[in-house]
């Protein structure tokens, strides 16, 4: 096994579990705001949609379609009207109390505490995540792993995102490592795996569902845990 000095983390879907966060923190809200009362059928027809919605708005940000300010104003608005309500006001209202409440919520995916206390003891570990500052220090620091990561390099803070190199090279000039002898973890294919490939990265995929693809990656893991394996 090569040997490397520098772990960098992707953190949504790979450490920090957004799905379950997110689909806690709908459901807060889903009651606090009365949305059945409003004409939205379930919540699980509420969550599916924005699940859906979501996830189309983070691949259009990351491919460099759209800014985070789209998200911000458009997604909920958006998730609400085909889920049923369509009213602009209400859900740039709702979107800024669910961006409130999720970074609250404590829930890491299985294994992710454990592989960081065995990691951080034999390496320098950095988050490296398009998400926003704010709310990405904030979710760490209600999960309690901040303490286990050098530094967070965001895409707001890099002025660049993955897969873009250069917000790897960014993270790799503060915490004076080379591409050499890190290696980057993460669940995207385009952002994290050939990201880190173009930046002369190794990678370990985290593909707990075993999805078929065609990505030339260095290790695949289907568990964090077998990180413990492979470091």
């Amino acid at each position: 096994m090569k040997k490397y000095s520098c772990v960098l983390f992707d953190l949504d879907h790979t450490l920090w579990d957004f799905e379950s966060n997110s689909k806690e923190t709908l459901h807060d809200l889903f009651h606090e705001y009365d949305l059945q009362e409003r004409g939205i059928t379930s919540f699980p027809y509420f969550f599916e949609t924005f699940t859906r919605i979501n996830t189309h708005f983070w691949d259009l940000y990351d491919r460099g379609l759209i800014g985070q300010e789209v998200i911000r104003e458009q997604r909920f608005h958006k998730v609400l009207s085909e889920a049923g309500l369509d009213d602009f006001r209400f859900s740039l209202k709702f979107s800024s109390h669910f961006l409130t409440e999720l970074p609250r919520k404590q829930n890491l995916l299985p294994h992710a505490r454990e592989v960081l206390d065995y990691l951080h003891q034999r390496y320098d570990l950095t988050i490296v995540t398009n998400g926003f500052d704010e709310t990405q220090s904030k979710k760490m620091e209600s999960a309690g792993i901040k303490d286990y990561f050098q530094t967070v390099v965001t895409s707001q803070r890099a002025g660049s995102k993955k897969p873009s190199r250069e917000i790897f090279d960014f993270a790799l000039t503060e915490v004076g490592h080379t591409a050499s002898n890190a290696i980057m973890i993460g669940d995207n294919l385009q952002t994290d795996m050939a990201g880190a490939r173009v930046a002369g990265i190794d990678t370990v995929y985290y593909n707990p569902a075993g999805s078929p693809h065609q990505e030339d990656v260095t290790h695949e893991i289907k568990l964090l845990l077998d990180l413990k394996k492979l470091l």
